[in-house]
């Protein structure tokens, strides 16, 4: 079966901010001098999310574990907004990964937003309050079993990449109130392509 581009869209924390006990202290300084962190649920195992798929937590494991290499080599970039490529294009990246970890059922991950055009948007857009929500991206193909769509085996994890949320009610499924980092991380479905995040960057660049 050809594999397909998988996107998943996820809320991050409240404010986007990092809390100040998530941050190393080498991150507390960066932040001390304007640096921003993110952070939040960006993907999660044996739930069918608001796209109508389910990722097996197996699959999810291999995944988070082959992307701790990236990390390590900060290599872990994303984009802002969502292209319809599975290239990472260098020039659009916005943030990296730094951390990524397991809470229950849920991954994590923490965000350092770059010094770059696109970061220094993105930074722009947190700074003004605009919610903004992670999405994951990902090569992989899916199948029909007992009323649900499964991602396969076969998927692979490409990158995170910051999006808007957005304008539908009711796109929100429950808070997780086990996360200890917030209690109002929200997994939500983004309807179309082309977001607010994007309206937003067209009239930053307009200014």
């Amino acid at each position: 079966m050809p594999k397909e581009l998988l996107q998943e869209y996820f809320e991050l924390c409240p404010e986007g901010r990092c809390p100040i006990d998530r941050l190393t202290e080498s991150e507390k300084r960066s932040v001390s001098n304007g640096g921003v962190y993110l952070v939040g649920i960006c993907q999660k195992a044996g739930t069918k999310n608001g796209n109508g798929r389910v990722y097996r937590k197996e699959t999810l494991q291999r995944e988070v574990e082959n992307y701790q290499q990236a990390i390590k080599e900060r290599r872990s970039l994303g984009e802002l907004d969502h292209p319809d490529d599975s290239v990472i294009n260098l020039k659009n990246a916005s943030h990296l990964a730094t951390k990524m970890w397991w809470n229950e059922d849920s991954v994590m991950a923490k965000f350092e937003v770059l010094d770059t055009p696109s970061g220094k948007i993105l930074k722009d857009l947190v700074k003004a309050g605009v919610k903004l929500g992670i999405s994951s991206r990902g090569l992989g193909s899916v199948k029909q079993e007992k009323g649900d769509t499964i991602v396969e085996d076969d998927f692979q994890l490409i990158c995170f990449d910051m999006v808007s949320e957005p304008s539908t009610p009711g796109a929100y499924l429950k808070n997780q109130p086990d996360v200890h980092i917030d209690p109002e991380v929200n997994l939500y479905l983004k309807e179309s392509k082309k977001g607010k995040v994007a309206s937003l960057i067209d009239s930053i660049l307009r200014d």
